[in-house]
């Protein structure tokens, strides 16, 4: 996605070998029409595949997936949480994933009401890095017995492990544009 691309290039630093920081429009500030944007360009790509739901995590993930379930008829939402709450039914799918951003383990969460068994879900994230949050949500995917029908990225790490991880297990898996490498603090991307 070429505005996505633009706004990387601008306002995104690369630091070190590996963190790509946007915070500046995708996960701290958010930059609201490029967000929709994004969404409607996620819908797009995955129209086709006739979601019932849409899963991601808290919190940075919450808002493209917002975006993503209004340009696509006003899907509902489920986010899996990253910690136990009073009110929670005892009866969860939950899975352990490791947080690369935060180098610490989560357990994931999701109220299997909220999962119905049999609903279509198309898993969506703002990042992918390793592929430990995707995966975590599949776990949960497959303890409701909810087929997944895709998972959009907004931005991946391609010289990650993660993205390749799930397509060779037949993942339907697409990205809105994929960092190739970081040098001197300039983040690089894939063609589109």
């Amino acid at each position: 996605m070429q505005e996505l691309r633009e706004a990387i290039a601008r306002y995104g630093q690369g630091i070190g070998q590996n963190i790509v920081k946007v915070d500046m429009f995708l996960n701290h500030r958010i930059e609201t029409g490029l967000l929709f944007r994004m969404g409607e360009e996620l819908a797009r790509r995955f129209q086709d595949a006739k979601p019932d739901l849409i899963l991601t995590v808290e919190a940075s993930g919450i808002a493209l997936a917002l975006a993503t379930a209004r340009a696509m008829n006003d899907l509902p939402v489920v986010f899996a949480k990253k910690g136990a709450t009073v009110v929670q039914s005892p009866d969860v799918a939950e899975a352990k994933v490791y947080s690369f951003t935060h180098k610490r383990e989560n357990v994931i969460r999701v109220d299997k009401k909220f999962l119905p068994q049999g609903s279509r879900v198309l898993i969506i994230d703002d990042f992918l890095a390793d592929g430990q949050a995707c995966q975590g949500m599949m776990a949960l995917c497959a303890q409701t017995d909810c087929p997944i029908v895709g998972i959009g990225i907004g931005i991946e790490k391609g010289f990650m492990q993660g993205g390749k991880n799930l397509r060779a297990m037949g993942i339907n898996l697409t990205s809105l544009a994929v960092v190739t490498g970081i040098e001197n603090g300039k983040i690089l991307l894939a063609d589109d």
